[in-house]
């Protein structure tokens, strides 16, 4: 066996069936890309066994602290987080070296009898562990003269999806993307109209990250950087931490390039607030136009993020949050 073999690079990943997916697809591009063998390395997190709400226990940002931990005390080389369980303080010690192609951004219905949000009866029980999600369907419902029960649950992709299953709900509201990166999409019976319910800051996009001290590996991951997905989220981004608003905030946000293809001369963000009965919702959305260097696009994307928080805050956003991240 030759001595010169590189040395492997390790990935650290959460252990779900949705993480170990989406860091073994990261990982075969990471492969690709440098010729290096990449090893994943499994952690698990606080949120990962605690069964609390995820408010309650500090958000989705529980997911992303110990492979953080894992990253600075050298265990790992770098690790693959859903960009939306991701903090909005970038700590300088680390590097959000890429933020690769996004998935669909919407959030997914899986309903009994093949059901649309629409055809769901009065009363009908949705299940869902965001308050986001809660906010925007309870309006949705109102909205067409119906009364839903949204119930709070926990619990992977599978065991999500089994509560419709087993008949102890009526339906549960997932995130496409990770439908799609488990090989399940096929049990959605209506993707949902951002018009309707806008997905969380950053939903479908995932972040690679690495020490700030290994620029060498920074500069090599950022070989799977899309810069279209990273102006988007950044926008997203901007909103909540100008709202300041943890990531279990009741709130959506999504940028978009309207236009398809490559004449892109517009940026759109949406966002929301709302109160998780979604008696009162605060909806808003401002575009922009594009400029010519991706560099003045993520300056735009952050003053339209800023902007809009703005608005929304002036529209009362603050008092729809219960307590405001500090």
């Amino acid at each position: 066996m030759s001595t010169n073999a590189p040395q492997p690079l390790k990935l650290g990943t959460r252990r779900s069936r949705l993480a170990m997916a989406q860091s073994g697809q990261v990982a075969e591009r990471v492969r690709r890309l440098t010729g290096r063998p990449v090893e994943l390395v499994e952690i698990t997190t606080f949120g990962d066994v605690s069964r609390e709400h995820l408010a309650r226990i500090g958000g989705t940002g529980v997911f992303v602290s110990a492979l953080r931990d894992a990253l600075l005390g050298g265990e790992i080389d770098f690790a693959v987080h859903s960009l939306k369980d991701l903090p909005t303080d970038q700590p300088e010690q680390l590097a959000l070296a890429a933020v690769p192609v996004r998935e669909d951004p919407r959030d997914a219905l899986v309903a009994r009898d093949g059901l649309t949000f629409e055809e769901l009866p009065d009363g009908a029980r949705v299940g869902t562990g965001s308050p986001r999600r809660m906010a925007q369907l309870a309006a949705w419902a109102r909205s067409l003269g119906r009364d839903v029960e949204i119930v709070p649950i926990r619990g992977n992709v599978d065991t999500r999806i089994g509560y419709v299953r087993s008949g102890e709900l009526d339906a549960v509201v997932l995130a496409t993307a990770g439908l799609r990166r488990v090989g399940l999409i096929g049990e959605a019976t209506e993707l949902l109209d951002p018009g309707a319910v806008l997905p969380a800051p950053g939903q479908g996009a995932l972040a690679v990250e690495c020490a700030a001290a290994r620029p060498d590996l920074a500069a090599l991951l950022a070989g799977l950087d899309d810069p279209r997905t990273r102006v988007a989220v950044t926008a997203e981004r901007t909103l909540l931490s100008a709202l300041e608003a943890g990531c279990s905030a009741p709130v959506g946000a999504l940028a978009d390039f309207p236009a398809e293809g490559q004449d892109v001369t517009e940026l759109r963000l949406r966002g929301v607030v709302g109160t998780t009965d979604g008696t009162t919702l605060v909806q808003l959305s401002t575009t922009g136009r594009v400029p010519a260097s991706d560099g003045e696009l993520l300056s735009l994307a952050q003053a339209m993020g800023r902007e809009l928080a703005d608005e929304m805050l002036a529209k009362g956003a603050a008092g729809l949050m219960g307590e405001r991240a500090h």
